[in-house]
């Protein structure tokens, strides 16, 4: 049983009288944060998207300081893995005990595990440290999207629902660029040292600037539930990390975390229909349009991250490109999205709904993973570059649209709960997707013929090497690249037929 009670001892996150949990500033109307406090928000969510993509570029030189080659994916993997583990639980503490304070604690946390990855002599330590700062940043991203979704209705949410989405692919391409601009430049510790003067600001303008009014809860913390979700998205996790690279997807360690994964989610849907204040409220998906919205998130996730990791494949083994312009000749693939997220928010501003958007979104992507299918291994690179914004355009309506479903679905009471959910959905398809569409790509290149030894080529070797073997390469990346494309296709397919079952309802007013 919950117990309701009001908790004066914070007067900016608190209500002086048990009502409901409206999110809106003191004397308020809903119409939103400040533009202080967006920025604030919107700098916390990007501390955390950057850190996920900014060590990558920083990987050789630290493995040349430290050591520990063996051990260089975990990490990444560890960072990944207590951000997925958390984000959840932390969009439920901000449900019971204020969404203010638990955005405050999750950048202070992040913010320490930056200095003592910083701080790090070891490899052991290193990937400790990551650990620790991923536990803060799986409240970053649902910290800052709950928080605008109690503070603004759904129908007036998108513009700022949009900018916070358009900074997942500024992310994608901008955390390597900086990461081997800081590493070049300065150490490579200043990858984590970066992040102290923004998180700094962003503590200050979030602690002076937003005032929130939230209805304090005190329950039994739902441990089981907790215990059970953080086993199975650390199996599945690694099925994602191991699956085909470390280990054979017939091996016994894969199936083993596979029916561990499967059997703990199980037991956690059990758990989580008896508990008081379960992690994940099932009430939440007793709404059609939040599960759908769900599914569609987990697809539209591993679809995104096929794309964005494959492509850059082909632009440096087959189109000759360097790291850094393989990363800028995604930017049509990056201005798709954030053009078509800030569209979907303006129009959805004033009124209207938003099923019309995820079934284009499919159509789209499907369409733009098909008509990247042309390209082979003489297609001009600039030609290359600019069919990847049809793609974009139709991964953008995704992201947008779903997140408002989700925002439209829930009651503020359950706000941290059910963008906490969506966030894990979409990292899981994420890894998930890249896991098995790896898989079609490493099989298609052996198909394509490439020579013995191949995928452990470099391109810079690749391009030193007899015009024969050069171009036996060329043609096997460009037929994995048309494998991880097909598969992009079914999935954007997939989104198509089952956002048909979204029930047209309009985003909320109030």
């Amino acid at each position: 049983m919950s117990e309701r009670t009001n908790d004066t001892s914070d007067t900016n996150d608190t209500n002086t009288a048990p009502t409901p949990d409206t999110g809106r500033p003191p004397g308020g109307d809903g119409s939103g944060p400040s533009k202080p406090v967006l920025f604030g928000l919107l700098l916390g969510l990007m501390l955390g998207l950057l850190d996920g993509t900014i060590v990558g570029t920083a990987l050789p030189t630290i493995v040349g300081d430290l050591g520990g080659l063996d051990h260089l994916s975990w990490v990444v993997t560890a960072y990944l893995l207590t951000a997925s583990v958390s984000t959840p639980i932390w969009g439920k503490l901000g449900d019971l005990y204020g969404r203010k304070g638990s955005f405050v604690c999750s950048i202070t946390v992040f913010l320490a595990g930056s200095v003592l990855s910083g701080l790090a002599q070891d490899m052991n330590q290193l990937i400790a440290f990551r650990a620790v700062q991923g536990l803060g940043a799986g409240g970053l991203m649902v910290g800052a999207i709950s928080i605008i979704g109690v503070m603004m209705p759904p129908s007036q949410a998108g513009r700022s629902q949009a900018m916070i989405g358009a900074m997942m692919p500024v992310a994608l391409v901008g955390g390597p660029l900086l990461g081997g601009f800081l590493t070049d430049q300065l150490n490579w510790r200043w990858v984590f040292y970066v992040n102290l003067p923004l998180g700094a600001v962003a503590l200050l303008v979030i602690g002076l600037r937003l005032s929130l009014h939230t209805e304090r809860i005190r329950a039994r913390i739902d441990y089981a539930g907790a215990g059970l979700l953080c086993a199975a998205i650390l199996a599945l996790t690694l099925v994602g990390s191991w699956g085909g690279t470390q280990y054979a997807w017939s091996s016994p360690q894969i199936i083993g975390l596979g029916a561990t994964g499967a059997l703990a989610l199980a037991w956690f849907a059990r758990v989580e229909r008896r508990a008081a204040e379960p992690v994940i409220p099932p009430r939440l998906f007793a709404d059609r349009n939040f599960a759908l919205a769900q599914i569609l998130t987990f697809l539209t996730g591993a679809a995104m991250v096929g794309a964005s990791t494959y492509l850059p494949q082909y632009m440096q083994f087959v189109r000759g490109a360097s790291a850094t312009a393989s990363g800028m000749l995604l930017l049509p693939l990056m201005a798709g999205m954030f053009g078509a997220q800030l569209l979907v928010g303006r129009l959805l501003a004033g009124g209207g709904r938003y099923r019309p958007y995820p079934i284009a979104g499919g159509a789209l992507t499907a369409v733009g993973a098909l008509v990247l299918l042309t390209t082979d291994t003489g297609t001009a690179t600039a030609l290359t570059s600019a069919l990847t914004l049809v793609l974009g355009i139709g991964l953008g309506l995704l992201m947008q649209s779903t997140l408002l479903v989700t925002i439209n679905s829930a009651t503020p009471r359950d706000m941290g709960a059910a963008t906490g959910t969506a966030t894990l959905v979409r990292t899981i398809g994420s890894s998930l997707g890249i896991a098995v569409l790896g898989a079609v790509y490493t099989s298609r290149l052996h198909t394509g013929g490439i020579p013995e030894g191949g995928t452990a080529w470099t391109p810079a070797a690749v391009r030193g090497m007899p015009d024969e073997i050069r171009n036996a390469v060329r043609t096997a990346v460009t037929e994995g690249l048309h494998g991880v494309l097909l598969g992009s296709a079914l999935l954007g397919a997939v989104i198509f037929l089952a956002a048909w079952l979204m029930r047209g309802v309009p985003l909320r007013k109030e």
